[in-house]
């Protein structure tokens, strides 16, 4: 315990010296000889780069929110909860350009469009708003568009689909922002057996709280052969536009007995 003391104040002491010297270097810069300027130009360009890197890691590691953050505003009852990696955590593929239709960016987002010519592109940011949960977004830019469809299908875990009932109520809430208004359909699709259940909710863009809700009561779900689910984020007259996905995430909850 003594060591790390006295080591942290040597370190403090070692740190002071150094802001005084490089100080009194850069007061004296104007007067002093080219030789011994250019000596320390190449000294202070070697310390400038550790730290120009030390502080583009701090900075990212200590941005709000953190990395891998799994706060997620779900209602009372919520047996399942879940954001994709997209929005969790670093993709090893930070983004695509002139995207082909089914090209993927990490293991659960795919983009569809029937273009002939793509001139979109994907890309993961990182969030740093205070009023930002989770750590990552997804950017969208689309220029000309001659297709009739452009969507982003998200595969939901095995965890979303095991004890499905009809009593469950699945949400999807997300954050998005636009250079322009466009309409934005969610569509949750329920694999059950050889048949797909779709339920097709507007999203509405201009509500303060962005949500769509997806009551199972109303579908024709065979509880007993749920295989898989996935969500399209359907996207209208998307042309010459930015949309950004700060958030997205699901939950699933049961219905309210009336």
């Amino acid at each position: 315990m003594g060591e790390r003391s006295g080591g942290s104040r040597l370190e403090r002491m070692a740190h002071g010296y150094a802001l005084k010297r490089w100080a009194k270097a850069a007061d004296a810069a104007g007067e002093a000889d080219l030789a011994s300027l250019r000596e320390q130009r190449g000294r202070a360009r070697q310390l400038r780069g550790h730290l120009d890197r030390l502080l583009h890691v701090a900075e990212g590691r200590l941005a709000l929110p953190a990395i891998g953050s799994t706060a997620i505003r779900s209602a009372h009852g919520t047996d399942w909860a879940w954001r994709p990696e997209l929005w969790r955590g670093p993709l090893g593929t930070k983004g695509l350009s002139s995207v082909p239709s089914k090209a993927m960016l990490g293991a659960e987002v795919t983009l569809f469009h029937d273009c002939a010519a793509s001139e979109l592109t994907l890309r993961q940011l990182r969030n740093t708003r205070e009023a930002d949960l989770a750590p990552f977004g997804l950017r969208m830019d689309v220029f000309q568009f001659d297709g009739s469809y452009l969507s982003l299908a998200v595969d939901l875990p095995q965890e979303a689909s095991e004890g499905l009932s009809k009593r469950h109520v699945i949400r999807m809430e997300t954050i998005v922002e636009m250079e322009k208004r466009l309409e934005i359909f969610a569509r949750l699709n329920i694999k059950h057996g050889p048949n797909t259940e779709q339920i097709v909710r507007e999203v509405p863009v201009e509500a303060d709280e962005v949500a769509v809700e997806f009551d199972l009561a109303y579908t024709k779900l065979n509880e007993k052969r749920v295989t898989g689910m996935w969500l399209d984020v359907i996207f209208e007259g998307p042309q010459m536009n930015q949309v950004i996905l700060r958030d997205l995430t699901m939950t699933r909850f049961p219905r309210a007995e009336l």
